[in-house]
């Protein structure tokens, strides 16, 4: 019986990396020169938990959109490492983690710009004027964060559904006066130093100037009350932008803010449209 011979083969005492022998083309040089002011991922699905000022905290689920700026020499940039940064906090999201994913993101991504969109619903349970029943109503709130060179900003984008009724319509009919659902958005800019912005703040702010505030739920006497409510406050759009910029500039917890009035029309086939933007820091 012969006995089977020992190899002197050395084995490999450490196994060779598969990535290493991929091309990564996103690290290819580009010779276009051109660079890309935003690249990235959108629409990205993830739970979130935001801070409730009547009930401490509210858990919801937002869109994400992440970009970083792409300089002129890389061909592409690595959309994977979007989601591991995303994934790599913990299953919710919180204000202050996302915070912390910009400057995350561009060293991830070797960049020297990003910016990161956050899009998700808030509920607020809201009483009825006058019978009192509480009903949830939905506000689509987006926090964006911006980061370059210079630092890292932070904005807050609430979205406020209202109810406007035309000055015009009730001054020249003899009875009644036209009035449209009108969606007040204000991107307001937050500012430097030890500053909190509810959410709620946003809402409160503009439903104080509408011509009424909606309501998730009526009875008949809330029905009376906010018909004759908007009847005796007529707002035009550009009074609904002017107050609300109004209000905004005393706030100092803003430096900046966008606010911007759509009122779908009743009587058109088109919307009535008013924006102010005001950077504060400017004298």
């Amino acid at each position: 019986m012969v006995k089977p011979s020992k190899s002197t083969t050395k084995q490999p005492s450490v196994l060779p990396d598969p990535i290493a022998s991929i091309a990564d083309v996103q690290n290819l040089e580009d010779t276009r020169r051109i660079a890309i002011d935003k690249v990235g991922i959108k629409s990205i699905r993830h739970p979130v938990r935001v801070k409730d000022r009547s009930r401490g905290e509210q858990h919801t689920i937002a869109n994400f959109n992440m970009y970083v700026y792409l300089p002129h020499n890389f061909k592409g940039t690595h959309m994977s490492r979007f989601v591991e940064i995303l994934n790599a906090r913990e299953t919710e999201i919180t204000v202050e983690s996302f915070k912390g994913m910009l400057p995350e993101m561009i060293e991830k991504l070797n960049s020297e710009a990003g910016n990161i969109e956050m899009t998700f619903p808030y509920f607020v349970n809201k009483a009825a004027p006058v019978s009192g029943v509480k009903s949830l109503m939905d506000y689509e709130v987006t926090f964006i964060g911006e980061i370059n060179k210079t630092g890292a900003c932070m904005t807050l984008k609430v979205v406020v559904p209202v109810t406007s009724l035309c000055p015009c319509s009730k001054k020249i009919s003899d009875y009644g006066a036209h009035n449209q659902r009108s969606h007040v958005t204000v991107s307001a800019r937050i500012a430097k130093g030890p500053h909190f912005l509810w959410i709620e703040d946003i809402i409160d702010l503009v439903e104080s100037v509408a011509s009424c505030q909606l309501y998730g739920l009526l009875k008949r006497p809330d029905e009376k009350y906010v018909t004759e409510r908007a009847y005796d406050n007529p707002k035009f759009v550009e009074d609904m932008v002017r107050d609300t910029a109004h209000l905004l500039d005393q706030d100092k917890r803003i430096s900046h803010y966008v606010v911007e009035s759509e009122n779908f029309e009743s009587i058109h086939n088109h919307s009535a449209y008013a924006m102010i933007e005001r950077d504060k820091t400017r004298k």
